[in-house]
């Protein structure tokens, strides 16, 4: 694969207080992006996660030239962007709906870009033969797109992107389209030929699965802002707010007051029933309201009258194989317990004792009302 390789000198990408302000004939003037500032690594990939209308593909298409910011600067390598066209600023894209052109072949629709930047005909013939080489088409040039599933199509829209040998690659909800299997087949080859090439990328998905399994880092953004950033692992345990929790992976957000504090050990109020944590944080006080974050698979069911165990009753149980789903209700409180491996287990209408853990719990700050 001569042509296209592994970048030397991957570029970072910096956005500083970028904005995105919007005139709506209805609604009036919208903010969909508000003082944004990132920094991407050279050669990272690095996924904006949040919910539709949270901004994330607004700072995708500011970054791609394809939207200008209202405010603030964007720098790719050390060349501020912010003003230059899309097309003079070596980026590579690929768009939610593939975007190909129906009445062109796979292979000219690959090479499209470098027929436009006039390069000659056998160094766009051996660029297209190794990039569609390297995508797994090899054999597929002389195909239309109509002739192609999917998975296909997507597999061009990557190798249109890559072909160019740009500086930075990003990509908008790509996997959207395709069938929940094909999803995890071509999130694997996304995240392969990303390290393989060394492009520094910006992934855009609403989709946590999906960020957690190809990022190296995820930004979560909500309501135009980012509001948490860090690997998989960390956002996962250590959620900076109720949103964050929620929204990567699931959890149990419960109200708890803190009846005392002493050596990192904190007495808990859940519900009227008592509480331990072995590993409380710093800053917290009795009388304090807190929201604990507990994780469905780290909650274990237990007898009722087990010693430490929370009362509550089974509302519902969906078996699932390798795992059984619980809701639990304690209190007013519903909590979801995820059990793998089952045997027999309690069925809805069952009173139980639900058992959280001493340790790994997040405590977020005092609950909102």
């Amino acid at each position: 694969m001569a042509e296209i390789a592994r970048l030397a000198n991957p570029v970072g990408i910096r956005l500083d207080r970028v904005s995105a302000r919007f005139h709506h004939a209805v609604a009036g003037d919208l903010q969909a992006v508000h003082d944004v500032s990132l920094d991407v690594e050279p050669g990272e990939l690095l996924t904006l996660l949040g919910p539709s209308g949270c901004g994330k593909t607004t700072t995708l298409r500011m970054i791609a030239g394809f939207q200008q910011p209202s405010d603030g600067r964007i720098w790719i390598g050390d060349r501020d962007v912010t003003d230059v066209m899309a097309n003079a600023r070596d980026i590579g894209f690929v768009f939610q709906n593939y975007a190909l052109f129906p009445h062109l072949t796979v292979f000219d629709n690959v090479a499209y870009g470098l027929v436009v930047r006039a390069m000659p005909r056998a160094e766009i013939a051996r660029r297209v033969d190794d990039v569609l080489q390297m995508v797994g088409l090899a054999r597929y040039g002389g195909q239309l797109p109509h002739q192609l599933s999917g998975g296909e199509q997507q597999r061009v829209a990557l190798a249109r992107a890559i072909v160019i040998n740009p500086r930075v690659l990003l990509f908008d909800e790509p996997l959207s389209n395709l069938d929940a299997k094909l999803r995890v087949q071509m999130r694997v080859e996304i995240q392969r030929l990303q390290k393989r090439l060394g492009i520094t990328t910006v992934y855009v998905t609403h989709d946590q699965e999906e960020a957690m399994a190809i990022s190296d880092r995820i930004a979560v953004m909500n309501r135009g802002e980012i509001v948490q950033q860090g690997t998989a692992e960390t956002l996962y345990r250590q959620p900076a707010s109720a949103f964050v929790a929620q929204f990567i992976g699931r959890s149990n957000l419960l109200t708890a007051r803190i009846r005392a504090v002493s050596a990192g050990i904190a007495e808990l109020e859940i519900e009227g029933h008592a509480h331990r944590i072995t590993d409380a944080p710093a800053g917290l006080a009795p009388g304090m309201t807190v929201q604990l974050v507990v994780r469905p698979e780290t909650a274990v069911l237990a007898l009722p009258t087990d010693q430490g165990a929370l009362p509550g009753t089974v509302t519902s149980r969906t078996y699932l194989g390798e795992k059984t789903e619980y809701q639990i209700a304690v209190g007013a409180t519903v909590v979801e317990v995820v059990a793998h491996n089952p045997t027999a287990g309690s069925a809805a209408g069952d009173r139980v004792g639900l058992r959280l853990p001493a340790t790994g719990i997040r405590i977020l700050p005092e609950a909102t009302p």
